[in-house]
């Protein structure tokens, strides 16, 4: 409303600055002029004129207002949306999050939902665009309805052209954009995480010929973006003046003579395109920003509807034992892993499970400590089937050392506690019962050690134990090793699993083992192959 009023006030402005008269024939004009006693006719219009700089002026902070809100709104949706995915991300079941790719959720997280807030900011602006010309055309068509009408067609059929050409190529890029991401991401995540190995067999120039050539893909996209997007305003800014011109030319054919008597009309008609051509340039350029950014609503969009866990909190004692009933599990359907399982763990006992890699040891263990779920069959603990009402209860309980241990990069106590409050006691008990706090004391800052990213600042030794804290920090009832001392020297080793199997007194331990020498101090060891479950006897 106020860019059509600051457009329809120029006319009036031109009529009675260019013939004074208009003053005292017109109603209007002499009711205000005699309202507030002008004393003449310049007087008023100077008024007049003045008066339409403080409107300007006005004007000018209503739309820097406006920009800001707008602004404010759209860009305030990037953490809305990545706070939503993030907590889809942290619901996903485990099995489906081991099927992404981390280097991708990276990007929905950073990248796409701020595309998307981008796609949103040109929504809003494009509709703001819209009500403007529907206004200003509105004026157009009650000053001259004639020209108004070939303005819309002319118009009409640019904006018609530009949607069928350019915005379809800018669409295609979009979807570039987003796969060459992809890789982007992937690339330089997979660099960083393997850096070590990079630097021990130099393959840095293969893997920079790699990051350059997906590198310069990816940025030629946004050329091409650039490029084009501009292509509607030069196109726009050629058609304006040409429709100025054909205004001009119509008039003096219809008038045939010359237009000054039509100033005003012109005027308002130049100011009109002036207003109106920024306007399609907005909507058109808005219109190919939604295009080129419509992956990162495909791709959000996608993820926020991804299954997610619908957990309760009904909790679950464990007294006496586990219980697995004919449990199968298949990652591929008509291909089981494991098959008609039946297994039953007493609390406090120390069982392992041994075969060969890709026999489903890992699998079996993570369905029995809730992360998996049996396509078949059923775990009890304590007669008690794992459901989504008990199951986060359960996790609670169990104490879980991994093959890899990645370390964050902070102290010692923040890896431990990961994301509890840290308790100084309790932190001191979990790092002697893991036999590393002397270690750390002498010849380190404690429990504030700096361990850098991955752990990289400590031995292999030193992570593993480290590991071992972080499981016990929080007194678990179940302890599971999952391959934990793999990596480790065979007198490294031997001593850890002594450290496990003291501090593990009193608790019940599943250790995923490749080497039976380690399993001498456990009561039950298991042998996994072809999906079936039979006992080794000692």
């Amino acid at each position: 409303m106020i860019e059509t009023i600051g457009i329809s006030a120029i006319m009036p402005f031109i009529a009675v600055a260019s013939d004074f008269n208009v003053i005292q024939t017109n109603k209007y004009y002499h009711f205000f002029y005699a309202l507030f006693g002008f004393g003449s006719e310049a007087n008023f219009v100077i008024a007049f004129g003045l008066m339409l700089v403080v409107f300007y002026i006005f004007r000018g902070a209503v739309n820097f207002l406006y920009s800001y809100y707008l602004a404010k709104f759209s860009k305030g949706r990037y953490y809305v949306i990545a706070y939503k995915i993030f907590e889809n991300y942290l619901g996903m079941p485990y099995r489906s999050f081991i099927e992404r790719n981390s280097s991708d959720l990276i990007k929905t997280v950073v990248s796409e939902a701020q595309n998307l807030t981008s796609l949103i900011s040109a929504l809003l602006f494009m509709l703001s665009e819209i009500f403007v010309i529907i206004l200003i055309y509105s004026l157009l068509l009650y000053v001259n309805w004639k020209i108004a009408l070939v303005l819309t067609l002319v118009l009409g059929i640019n904006a018609l052209l530009m949607t069928q050409t350019v915005s379809k190529f800018i669409k295609r890029l979009g979807k570039k954009r987003a796969q060459y991401e992809k890789t982007f991401f992937k690339v330089v995540s997979t660099t960083l995480s393997n850096f070590k190995m990079i630097k021990l067999h130099g393959d840095e120039k293969k893997i920079l010929k790699t990051f350059s050539d997906i590198g310069n893909q990816y940025a030629n996209t946004f050329i091409a973006n650039e490029t084009f997007s501009n292509l509607p305003r030069l196109f726009l800014e050629a058609l304006g003046f040409s429709i100025v011109v054909a205004i001009v030319v119509y008039l003096v054919y219809m008038n045939q003579t010359d237009i000054s008597s039509h100033f005003g009309v012109l005027s308002i008609f130049v100011l009109g395109l002036y207003r109106l051509l920024p306007s399609f340039h907005r909507i058109l350029s808005s219109y190919n920003h939604i295009q080129f950014n419509r992956q990162a609503l495909d791709i959000v969009h996608n993820d926020l509807i991804y299954e997610v866990e619908d957990l309760a909190n009904e909790k679950i004692e464990f007294c006496d034992e586990i219980y697995l009933e004919h449990v199968s599990f298949s990652y591929i359907e008509g291909k089981e892993i494991l098959k008609d399982v039946d297994l039953t763990i007493k609390k406090g006992e120390k069982i392992a499970f041994a075969g060969e890699s890709g026999s489903g040891k890992s699998t079996l263990v993570d369905i029995i400590i809730g992360l998996y779920r049996p396509q078949y069959g059923t775990v009890y603990v304590d007669n008690t089937p794992l459901s989504e009402q008990n199951i986060r209860s359960w996790r609670q309980k169990i104490g879980y050392i991994p093959q890899s241990i990645y370390l964050l990069d902070g102290t010692v106590a923040e890896n431990v506690a990961m994301g509890e409050e840290i308790e100084k006691e309790k932190m001191m008990i979990a790092l002697k019962k893991a036999n590393i706090w002397d270690f750390l004391v002498e010849h380190h800052n404690g429990m504030d050690t700096l361990v850098g990213e991955g752990g990289t600042k400590l031995s292999g030794g030193q992570k593993q134990r480290v590991a071992i804290a972080r499981a016990l920090y929080s007194d678990p009832e179940v302890l599971v090793l999952d391959e934990a001392t793999s990596a480790l020297d065979n007198e490294t080793e031997s001593k850890i699993m002594d450290e496990i199997y003291n501090v593990s007194e009193g608790k019940t331990l599943i250790i995923i083992a490749h080497r039976l020498s380690t399993l001498d101090r456990c009561e039950k060891i298991y042998y996994l192959e072809n999906g079936m479950l039979s006992e080794k006897h000692k």
